[in-house]
């Protein structure tokens, strides 16, 4: 039995579309978060990108979206160390880590609704930037613990 392309291959050998197929679709990258001046921790909000698609939890333009959004992270396996505020539970983090891909990953479960089943995703829960009356809004949709609750080491 041959083992799936994750347990052989590294982060920085994956062509593209394995890179790709990591992404769980939970949504979580497409938070907005703000940074503690003094402290440095990484506050993420309840408000989504207004790129994000929030019943399906993809980006409604992932090609143009560095255009449209210029600080919109793109992940490479350089950058993935440097993320501390990524949940554990991201693919990308937990193959940096060493550790398999849970249960619920649709490359796993077959099924892209898992991530949703199984709570990780941001489904339901966000609004849209574009929702907001005012930028300086966001600050009072802070969720410091969203990423500690999808942060389940599962």
């Amino acid at each position: 039995m041959t083992r799936p392309f994750w347990e052989t291959t590294s982060l920085e050998r994956m062509n593209r579309e394995q890179w790709e197929s990591l992404c769980d679709g939970c949504g979580l990258c497409c938070l907005i978060r703000f940074e503690d001046v003094d402290s440095g921790e990484v506050i993420p909000t309840r408000v989504h990108c207004r790129l994000l698609d929030a019943a399906t939890c993809s980006c409604s333009n992932y090609p143009g979206r560095k255009r449209e959004v210029p600080d919109c992270i793109s992940l490479t396996p350089a950058i993935i160390p440097r993320l501390g505020w990524m949940p554990k539970s991201c693919a990308y983090r937990r193959l940096h880590e060493g550790r398999g891909l849970a249960d619920w990953h649709p490359l796993i479960s077959g099924d892209p609704e898992s991530v949703h089943r199984a709570g990780v995703s941001v489904r339901g829960q966000t609004i849209s930037e574009s929702e907001l009356e005012h930028e300086d809004d966001m600050v009072d949709h802070a969720a410091p613990d969203l990423l500690a609750e999808r942060g389940r080491d599962t």
